[in-house]
């Protein structure tokens, strides 16, 4: 897999382990939900769905790993970022689907989440990627919720 800056021949990810190599070469990364940087890049920018405001960078979810991660598995830390927002497809419709940029963060959006600008884009997420994320979840000691919960 080799970083593009178009999007038509973005290259995919296949597998979780191809993803977390990328994390180990390079810092800065990010994943983003959406129909892709040939829709985002245009714009530049996220609206907050609350209240129509536009933010100065697309809303984005941090890949580098925390230092209080410790010496536990890169690849558990990837299909943690992947798992609590594998939601996302669902919820914002047809075509939504994760892929990783790298850029500058230029604040924080309503829900604390970076706000990317100068946007590289470097791959798709495959869904096959996602899968492994959510069998690494299951194979965890402790269940994990997903991030989005029905409250009562």
């Amino acid at each position: 897999m080799s970083p593009s800056t178009g999007t038509a021949d973005l290259p995919v990810a296949h597998g979780l382990e191809e993803l977390t190599r990328l994390m180990e070469r390079r810092r800065g990364l990010y994943v983003r939900w959406s129909r892709g940087p040939g829709v985002d890049l245009g714009r530049t920018s996220s609206v907050d769905e609350l209240t129509g405001v536009r933010m100065p960078g697309l809303s984005a979810n941090p890949l580098d790993v925390e230092d209080w991660w410790g010496d536990r598995p890169l690849v558990l830390w990837a299909a943690r970022r992947l798992y609590d927002y594998a939601h996302l497809p669902h919820e914002k419709g047809p075509g939504v689907r994760p892929w990783v940029l790298a850029g500058r963060e230029r604040g924080r959006g309503p829900d604390n989440e970076p706000l990317v600008a100068e946007v590289e884009p470097l791959c798709w997420i495959d869904d096959a990627v996602i899968d492994e994320a959510r069998a690494q979840v299951a194979a965890q000691e402790h269940a994990w919720g997903p991030l989005r919960r029905g409250g009562s």
